[in-house]
């Protein structure tokens, strides 16, 4: 016995074709193709949301000069680290062994030993790490 929406397939032999197979009841007509008016109504409510959360541009504007600020202060920082990193002198020979013992490249042989004050062990041990 069939079931109704199941689908009758063809075997080896048959020269019949996929066909829809119902057991009883009467025919339903076709649906019509519902309308995009209930999308309509749903996007209308979420712009309606959307407008209600719009940002004041004096809020947009303090929100900027706080981040300039920030921004600023750690350009200010970085620039004042650099400054106290170029002041220590390091050795051309723990810059090399640096350079030839862990391959890396001399800027970055020389940050590190400069990071550590010159002291060859601490700058390797950071540099394994």
């Amino acid at each position: 016995m069939r079931r109704r929406g199941e689908i009758n397939m063809a075997t080896e032999g048959d020269v019949e074709l996929e066909l829809e197979t119902e057991t009883s009841g009467p025919e339903r007509p076709p649906e019509k193709p519902r309308k995009h008016d209930s999308g309509a109504a749903d996007l209308e409510r979420v712009t309606d949301y959307a407008e209600e959360k719009e940002i004041q541009s004096s809020n947009l504007e303090t929100a900027m000069s706080v981040i300039g600020d920030r921004r600023s202060r750690e350009q200010k920082a970085k620039q004042e680290r650099e400054k106290e990193l170029a002041k220590v002198t390091i050795k051309k020979e723990d810059l090399e062994l640096i350079m030839t013992e862990m391959e890396i490249s001399r800027a970055a042989a020389e940050r590190s030993l400069r990071e550590h004050m010159g002291n060859v062990v601490e700058a390797l041990i950071a540099l394994t790490n």
